[in-house]
């Protein structure tokens, strides 16, 4: 049965259209125990291990004899204890919050959701009556408090309709909450949540609700407040991140956002605070944001533009994701419910008993906890020609040390497959991919407008996308020179000019912030090459590029370096078969006496006094050191193996 109860955990979490943000819960009892959802955990991947013993009479008990305070505070700590008391012996994981109400049901199996169809009546003016009318076999609750509150409020229906009825009720839909069904089968509970969303779908689609749905609004203007209000927020919390929200339901909000001006639900309040900040156009962003701040005590995790779009922010990528989740849920109750009666949200003093609760704060921190800071926590990054090579071992560094990165690269699959890759190994949200070519400028701002739409701004711009062909003056052709000029020497410049855009925005909200450009140069650009004067030349501009930049972005807190690694002889710049460098070199005849790829690769270790080629892991610290410190601009960093000294 417990098999059965992760099968139905897992499957309906893993269902958009039943759960968001994790939440939800169910339970399972036998005659004595009762095995319900740990709190933060989540429905789609919980495993048996994850469900709280606990003892099924104790919990009864709580509801049967148990008198406590009348304060919201005290009253809800000492049923927590009580709870706490109720797990077994050796249990220490910390059981749903609404076990007391799973414990009232005598069906074997709970499920309790909150899809945002069946919100769309709770949370509408006529929910109730209509409910009496779809669903006249379940029981409605008035809005109600939840934890103990709840449950004590339930256990009076429960025995009312058991009376009247003559057998336990097994649907309760909660005003402001969702709904619970109960059966003795896991088949029984699909039965009955089938029964819920068929009818409801129907009364939303006969409604004919006319709203501006489905118009979708531009997100330029976004995409330039984006930043500021990613900074605003690190200024109050320390770190931040901010998402983009282009959504059909949020821009159905406007004009004056009114849906979405109070929230309908508990898990809105955890995850989205009390109430958004919404901008109008003539607004000061930052006046604005301090005035929130001011009146309400934190800074707000939802923005709500003039232009349609939302912002969602958050300590991490993880947490404004979650909110941007939750946002949208809401967005999309409030326009159900117009096929309820139209919105119906929570009262103030609801929505600060939810602000002030312990347990539900608990929640949250568990379903968002991260991990501990490390060198690059918090920062978001984009890395260009990041599918493979220096590229995408950087990128993999930067997100191992908590970074945040955009894998950037012309080849879409390249990156997608590295993004992934990165995303399995540490954490969704790691990493986004990108199509782009430096070369083009439309190319690069869209390069920068996804790391600004998907982590909120910008901090480190790692210029690393490049090509090199060889070839003597007789043999190298003016269309191949401008090829490597346009991708090693413009394609720098372009990703300076955009990057730094965006980095000066958020400077304007975070004086003491500081940025880095930095562009992965070569060794080549720090003495000539031979046969090797393209490639070569574009990287002694790329330090040039270095240079002009740092003097002129320096009053802005960008700092703008170049490290100059030797060769990375296992990459593939070197070591593909077809045009790697190796095979270049051998067929242009440089390297003297060379008859074949390994006498090309052997001359070229023999000339590093620390006997190998670069690797990633070495330009890996080399970045991060130029991250880290606060005085170093202009600078070309050798990462050489002693092949090239500076004097």
């Amino acid at each position: 049965m417990l098999d059965q109860l992760v099968e139905v955990s897992n499957r309906y979490g893993a269902d958009p259209r039943y759960v968001l943000a994790g939440g939800g819960n169910t339970s399972y009892k036998t005659e004595d125990t009762l095995y319900v959802k740990a709190s933060g955990t989540k429905l789609a991947t919980i495993a048996a291990d994850g469900f709280a013993k606990m003892d099924l009479a104790a919990l009864r008990g709580i509801l049967r004899v148990k008198a406590y305070p009348d304060g919201d505070k005290e009253r809800e700590a000492a049923a927590l204890a009580d709870m706490m008391s109720a797990l077994l012996r050796g249990e220490t994981k910390r059981p749903s919050v609404e076990c007391l109400l799973h414990a009232l049901f005598p069906q074997k199996f709970v499920l309790h959701l909150h899809p945002a169809l069946v919100n769309g009546m709770t949370c509408g003016r006529d929910g109730e009556r209509i409910c009496r009318e779809l669903f006249p076999d379940a029981i409605w609750i008035p809005l109600t408090k939840p934890g103990y509150i709840l449950a004590k409020a339930c256990q009076g229906l429960f025995a009312s309709y058991e009376k009247k009825n003559g057998k336990p009720a097994d649907m309760l839909f909660m005003q402001n909450h969702g709904v619970i069904v109960a059966a003795d089968t896991a088949e029984g509970l699909d039965a009955l949540m089938a029964n819920v969303m068929g009818k409801l779908g129907e009364r939303v689609a006969c409604a004919a609700i006319s709203t501006d749905r489905g118009k979708q609004p531009s997100p330029e203007m976004a995409l330039t407040v984006l930043p500021q209000l990613r900074m605003l927020y690190a200024n109050e919390c320390g770190s931040a991140v901010g998402v983009l929200g282009i959504d059909e339901y949020i821009y159905a909000s406007r004009p004056d956002y009114a849906p979405l001006a109070k929230p309908y639900t508990p898990d809105q309040i955890v995850y989205c605070k009390a109430e958004p900040l919404i901008i109008s156009v003539e607004d000061d962003v930052a006046g604005k944001f301090a005035d929130y701040v001011k009146a309400h005590g934190f800074a707000p995790k939802i923005v709500l533009l003039p232009c349609g779009c939302a912002v969602a922010l958050g300590k991490t990528k993880r947490e404004a994701d979650t909110a941007l989740e939750v946002l949208k849920d809401s967005a999309k109750i409030a326009w159900y419910a117009n096929a309820f009666g139209g919105f119906l949200q929570l009262p103030d003093e609801f929505t600060d008993f939810i602000l002030d609760w312990e347990v539900e704060n608990y929640r949250q921190k568990v379903s968002i906890a991260g991990g501990s800071a490390k060198r690059m926590a918090g920062k978001v990054c984009v890395v260009t020609g990041a599918a493979q090579g220096f590229g995408e071992g950087i990128a993999r560094a930067i997100c191992r040390e908590g970074g945040y990165c955009v894998i950037a690269d012309m080849n879409l699959a390249g990156a997608e497959a590295a993004a992934k890759s990165i995303r399995a190994e540490y954490g969704e949200g790691a990493a986004v991919a990108c199509q782009s070519d430096v070369s083009n400028e439309e190319s690069v701002k869209a390069m920068i407008d996804a790391a600004v739409a998907n982590y909120g701004g910008l901090d480190v711009m790692v210029s690393c996308a490049g090509i090199a062909i060889a070839g003597s003056l007789e043999a190298m052709t003016l269309d191949r020179f401008n090829k490597v000029a346009a991708v090693n020497y413009a394609g720098y410049y372009l990703c300076a000019k955009y990057s730094s855009a965006v980095m000066k925005l958020q400077r304007s909200a975070a004086q003491s912030r500081m940025f880095d450009i930095i562009e992965i140069n070569s060794k080549s650009g720090l003495e000539g090459s031979k046969a090797n004067f393209a490639y070569s030349g574009s990287k002694f501009g790329g330090i040039g590029l270095t240079q002009s930049f740092a003097l002129e972005l320096a009053e802005y807190g960008i700092k703008v370096n170049a490290i100059c690694p030797g060769n990375l002889l296992d990459g593939p710049l070197w070591s593909d078969p077809e045009r790697g460098l190796f095979k270049q070199y051998l067929d242009a005849g440089k390297v003297p006496g060379a008859a074949s790829v390994a006498d090309v690769r052997r001359f070229y270790e023999e000339k590093v006094p620390l006997g190998r080629g670069c690797e990633v892991e070495d330009v890996a610290r080399a970045l991060f050191y130029i991250v880290e410190q606060k005085y170093e601009t202009g600078q070309a960093v050798p990462v050489t193996g002693g092949q090239v000294m500076l004097s």
